[in-house]
């Protein structure tokens, strides 16, 4: 199993519609790419220095290569979508992580 995890900080004063726009339009865009079989968007418990929020999406998928279709074939769209509408607002950390 691959775990692809994006951990992601979040101004706090678009907070909600962050929320709302990941839930409604952008994690059902990436589930939609067939490429994952499951999902978690979880809020960090800890808050940072700068009073912004931070949230992590995890997705997994069986195998690396559907994880390397995912990121020639789709995230690159994804992303731009997200840099278009938030700007420097939202800044995110990608990790690849595998069971053993």
């Amino acid at each position: 199993m691959i775990l692809y995890n994006i951990t992601i900080n979040v101004s706090a004063d678009i907070e909600k519609d962050f929320i709302q726009w990941m839930k409604d339009v952008h994690i059902p865009e990436i589930m939609e790419t067939g490429i994952f079989y499951e999902y978690k968007f979880l809020r960090l418990l800890h808050d940072s220095d700068d009073g912004s929020i931070n949230y992590a999406t995890q997705y997994f998928t069986g195998t690396i290569d559907q994880m390397m279709d995912y990121e020639k074939n789709h995230a690159p769209a994804l992303r731009a979508k997200t840099q278009a509408r938030y700007k420097e607002k939202v800044l995110a950390f990608r990790t690849l992580l595998e069971t053993v």
